[in-house]
């Protein structure tokens, strides 16, 4: 595995939250207007999700609007953005005081985070996701603008002397490409991406392109897209989270040196695909959906046992919904209705205050905070309609 200190920032690199897209194409969540259909049990997901608001409201929410601040901006956000996708709206108390604190942190760059913090261009993509959230009427159009403009000078491109040929070209890290020791990585990638498509990016951007060419050699298919030497190794369709700089000695890396695939990475990685426009032919988006469904899996997360167990949960119900299935074949030919699994996985772990806690607390998920916004978000994909 990556290190613990690497493998935290990998954690808190995932606490964000996405709008809905329908098939191989963006929309904001509160215009979607694709038909769900599940068999997903809707008195049981109504039951679990309002629980878990109740926790986070009486029991997470601090006076200033912040949870679990210690960490940064990124629990707020994801709260946030957990009780907004679940029908609650901008005018709740709650989510009002999370919006009034994630506001304080707007700064003059454009960026939206921690005066002195080190992760700025995740912790401002985080906070543009909430935002795009709660944008009724326009109320929020200045701030995404700016943040939009923000994210793309974090982006390694030719302006900090990476070229097209460079590994680490199109790529995000967590603070701008420009800083001493700085790279990118597939789960900053992502949340880039994401987050310059909810701030008004098409497909076509030139960012999103770019971030697409560095998203592409993360994948482990050999291909015109990905000629670096782990994609030959392990060829699974499979996703990892950096080939720049591996340590040898990391869990990460293969007997046969090839880097392995895993399931936060490869959900990212799908997604990603879809964001910047590939489409349902495209050998990466097949190679991708097949390693999904030979690794389909709600009790870990595939690769990584129950490390980041919860933030595996939501990227698997962002991304399938992302995708446009209502089921996933697995390797035995069996069809699933992912977002009925995922409603009984979840209601069954839920504690009876309503929270969720990872008993595996690697990278803070034994922050039942994060857990129990991991999993309402999780849960925000699974309403049929």
């Amino acid at each position: 595995m990556h290190t613990v200190q690497v493998r935290r920032r990998l954690f808190l690199a995932g606490l964000a939250s996405l709008a809905l897209v329908s098939r191989f194409g963006i929309a904001q969540e509160k215009d979607a207007k694709k038909e769900v259909k599940t068999s997903a049990d809707q008195a049981k997901l109504a039951a679990t999700v309002a629980k878990a608001i109740e926790y986070l409201k009486t029991k997470g929410q601090a006076e200033d609007g912040s949870l679990s601040k210690q960490a940064g901006l990124g629990v707020t956000a994801l709260a946030v953005s957990a009780m907004l996708q679940n029908g609650l709206t901008a005018q709740d108390p709650a989510v009002a005081k999370g919006l009034k604190f994630l506001e304080a942190n707007i700064q003059p760059s454009g960026g939206i985070h921690s005066p002195k913090s080190r992760f700025v261009n995740y912790e401002t993509c985080l906070a543009v996701m909430t935002f795009s959230n709660a944008n009724k009427e326009g109320k929020y159009d200045k701030v995404l603008a700016d943040a939009n403009k923000f994210l793309k000078t974090m982006q390694f491109d030719g302006e900090e002397g990476h070229e097209k040929d460079s590994p680490q070209f199109g790529g995000g890290g967590y603070s701008a490409a420009s800083s001493k020791g700085g790279r990118p990585d597939l789960s900053n990638t992502a949340f880039m991406v994401e987050a310059l498509r909810a701030s008004g990016s098409g497909a076509d951007d030139q960012a999103i392109q770019n971030a697409l060419i560095f998203v592409s050699r993360c994948q482990n298919l050999e291909s015109p897209h990905n000629t670096t030497p782990p994609a030959a190794l392990v060829n699974d369709g499979g996703f990892y989270y950096s080939g720049i700089s591996v340590d040898k000695k990391s869990d990460d890396v293969l007997p046969n040196g090839g880097l392995r695939s895993y399931g936060t990475m490869s959900y990212a990685g799908l997604k990603s695909l879809i964001f910047a426009g590939v489409g349902p032919e495209d050998p990466r988006v097949k190679a991708a959906v097949g390693w999904i469904g030979k690794n389909y899996d709600l009790k870990s997360n595939p690769g990584m046992g129950t490390n980041g167990l919860y933030y595996y949960y939501q990227t698997f119900a962002k991304s399938l919904d992302v995708m446009g299935n209502s089921t996933v074949k697995d390797a035995k030919g069996a069809e699933h209705d992912w977002r009925k699994d995922l409603v009984e996985e979840l209601a069954s772990r839920q504690r009876e205050d309503g929270a969720w806690v990872n008993t595996n607390g690697q990278w803070m998920e034994g922050d039942a905070n994060l857990c129990t916004c991991f999993a309402l978000l999780a849960l925000s994909h699974c309403k049929a309609k």
